[in-house]
Parts: structure tokens; C-alpha cells; sequence
């Protein structure tokens, strides 16, 4: 795989039975772009995203990523390699605060035990950087007053907010997001993507995003559009391109 490509994914198809829910569906994402999966309801988007993470097993088809087939992967081992993803309903833990939450992603953390912590003697320090990045990670979301609040006093929408500061968490470089501000309100919705923006330019980390509204989307600063239709990519473009397509608007309101 080329350096300038961080996820391709060539032909790929997915049965349930007689049911094809994607059929060769193919695209690419590059290192730091911000680009939106759209389509409607029963498309094919989540089930994509699902064989994408290793959820589910493709019936043909590749996924590569950083340069390696993960087509069969296991989604432990494809998240070692810098993905990360979020589902449509948030999976908080609810008893725990929204700083606890945060601190349990990262990879090759060390027992606080004191005995070993004698024989891992970076486990201190390390543990000092992870707080540290937890905190950063909820100012970047504008919302380190909610850090140790517990998770079950969150609204639908500072759920959506932590749910994604625990993702940044795994310290990604690709960050799969499925319909993040599904359900929330449109000034916190559109303050979750001004914040997804800021991190991509800040960062260079590639953010692929799942949403369903299309009027939504395209006024909110992604470089690129997917645009599925029954299991298929009708087309992919800018959002003025995308906004100007015919198919495309025949495919969301019909002829």
C-alpha cells in the first residue's frame, strides 16, 4: 500500500444469507482527512464499518491498513495497528467517572499493584502521562469541567463528547465514528464536528464518520463524501459535488 493511503478497501462484500448488504464497495482514505459516509437507512453503512473493525467477516473482498491486510483480523489486533471506533449508542461505563472512562483505553498499561510495580518502574510515570492525556483530550472537546462527573449523569449528547475523548484515548490514527451526533442537539452536534475538525488539522490523525443526515454534513467542513445507496457507493466527491449530484438526490427524496 502506498504511504499516502491510510485505509483501502477494494470490492468489498458482505452476505447475510440471501440478503447482499454490500456489494464491491471500494474506497480509500489518506493520512489526515475528515471524510463522511452518508446514505439512508439500510444502506449498508454500519455494516461496512463493522467489516472494516473486524465485527464482522467480509464474504469477499479487501480491507488493508497502514500497509497491512486486515481482512482477517481479529478487532483487538486491528485496533493495535491505530484504528479506533465508536458505535451508535454509547458504551460508557456508567458507574465510573468521565476521567475513568478515559483511562482505560490505552494499550500496555501496568498494574497499580506496588510489588510489580517494582519490577515495571515506568509504570508510574506512565501512568502520570495517561492522566495527563486524559485531561488533555477533554479540553480538546471543551468539556474538562465534566471530568468527574460519572458517566450515568451525562446527557445523550456529553456521552457522545467523552464516548469520542475515550477513542482519542488509543492513541488512533484512523478513527472510524458511527453517527456521533445521532440524537443530539444541533448547536452540541455541531460543536462535536467543529472539534472533530480542529483535531484532524491539529493532529494529521484520519477520521471516517458515519452520518445520516445529508443536509447536516455538508455544511460541516469534511474533505471528502462517500455516498452509499442499497450496499452500493453511488458516488464520491466533495460536498459541493455531492450537493449537486442528481443521483444522489433522487437516491435520498426520490424522483
Amino acid at each position: 500500500m502506498s504511504e499516502d493511503i491510510v485505509l483501502r478497501v477494494n470490492n468489498l462484500k458482505k452476505e447475510f444469507g440471501g440478503l447482499v448488504a454490500v456489494k464491491d464497495v471500494s474506497f480509500e482514505i489518506k493520512p489526515g482527512e475528515f471524510v463522511g459516509l452518508i446514505g439512508p437507512n439500510g444502506c449498508g453503512k454500519s455494516t461496512t464499518f463493522n467489516c472494516i473493525s473486524g465485527l464482522l467477516n467480509q464474504t469477499s473482498g479487501e480491507i488493508e491498513a497502514f500497509g497491512t491486510d486486515i481482512s482477517q483480523m481479529r478487532p483487538d489486533q486491528i485496533q493495535k495497528l491505530g484504528f479506533t471506533r465508536t458505535f451508535q449508542h454509547t458504551r460508557l461505563w456508567r458507574q465510573m467517572t468521565v476521567i475513568e472512562n478515559l483511562l482505560i483505553p490505552p494499550r500496555n498499561q501496568y498494574s497499580p499493584n506496588s510489588l510489580k510495580s517494582l519490577f515495571f518502574p515506568q509504570s508510574r510515570p506512565n501512568e502520570k502521562t495517561r492522566l495527563s492525556n486524559a485531561y488533555d483530550a477533554l479540553d480538546q472537546l471543551e468539556v474538562p469541567h465534566m471530568a468527574h462527573n460519572l458517566a450515568s449523569e451525562l446527557s445523550g449528547g456529553q456521552s457522545k463528547l467523552v464516548d469520542i475523548g475515550r477513542s482519542l484515548m488509543g492513541d488512533p490514527q484512523l478513527l472510524l465514528l458511527d453517527e456521533p451526533v445521532a440524537g443530539v442537539a444541533g448547536p452540541l452536534a455541531m460543536k462535536i464536528f467543529n472539534n472533530l475538525r480542529r483535531i484532524v488539522n491539529e493532529t494529521g490523525i484520519s477520521v471516517l464518520i458515519i452520518e445520516h443526515n445529508m443536509d447536516f454534513i455538508l455544511r460541516q467542513g469534511v474533505d471528502r463524501i462517500i455516498v452509499m445507496n442499497e450496499g452500493e457507493v453511488l458516488m464520491i466527491g466533495t460536498p459541493d459535488e455531492v450537493k449537486n449530484n442528481r443521483e444522489v438526490i433522487e437516491a435520498y427524496l426520490g424522483e
